[in-house]
């Protein structure tokens, strides 16, 4: 009788026990990163990307940085932050290269062989701790010359690919569906993807601005459309903590 007394207990206790939800970790630069200034409608794709999650089966935290690179990520120790939170089961999503491809910015350019061995770092440290890594390529720059659109990022989509094929991970190509859409929409059509602004509207920009590499909320929600479409193709184990709708 006493036996059956503790048997039920500890199974009322594991009843009552919930499983943590896994949490999906963002790491990469200002395209996807967080900004909250309201004043100011410049959105990453990241902050855009939990309006496509269920809240109460996964978290979701962004630590894409404006201006960081697969080098200044890691010696600026926001890798050994995110890396110390990661749990098994989690998931972490890498995008890089708009900053590691310009070899005017000392601090953040990375070289070929740095930027795979960067990626392969963030891989196999995000395996070891028992959570899945998901490899991205970088969004293009609205960079279109005499109406043909041009890409900017050199060799460095074709090293996340590689990488992401000899670790055997998900790749989700941005690069590729960015660059089908811009061409398909083209150069008018494309720009409010962009962060386009006219003069007069916001404090902070009284003469407006034109940026076409990052993006406004309407782009933000575009390319988190698109990422969320994707994982559900390919189907990630990600992919079953999207919203139903």
């Amino acid at each position: 009788m006493k036996n059956i007394i503790i048997v039920l207990l500890l199974f009322s206790l594991t009843a009552c026990i919930q499983k943590e939800n896994p949490t999906l970790f963002l790491i990469g630069d200002s395209t996807m990163a967080n900004k909250p200034d309201l004043e100011y409608p410049e959105r990453g794709w990241g902050q855009l990307l939990p309006t496509f999650f269920d809240k109460n089966k996964i978290e979701i935290e962004n630590h894409a940085k404006n201006g960081r690179s697969t080098r200044s990520f890691i010696y600026e120790s926001r890798w050994d932050t995110v890396l110390s939170k990661i749990k098994p089961g989690d998931f972490v999503v890498i995008q890089f290269a708009h900053n590691d491809d310009v070899i005017s910015k000392s601090r953040t350019y990375s070289t070929h062989i740095e930027f795979r061995y960067n990626l392969s770092k963030y891989i196999k440290e995000t395996m070891a701790k028992g959570a899945h890594p998901i490899l991205c390529t970088p969004i293009v720059r609205r960079n279109f010359i005499d109406s043909l659109l041009v890409e900017t990022h050199g060799e460095y989509p074709n090293i996340i690919r590689t990488v992401a094929n000899q670790f055997k991970v998900p790749l989700i190509d941005l690069q590729h569906e960015s660059k089908e859409l811009l061409i398909k929409l083209g150069e008018e059509k494309s720009k409010p993807i962009y962060l386009q602004i006219p003069p007069n509207i916001y404090k902070k920009v009284p003469n407006g601005k034109i940026d076409n590499t990052h993006f406004s909320e309407f782009g933000a929600k575009t390319w988190s459309k698109i990422f969320s479409k994707d994982i559900k193709k390919q189907k990630l184990e990600l992919a079953n903590y999207l919203l139903k709708n």
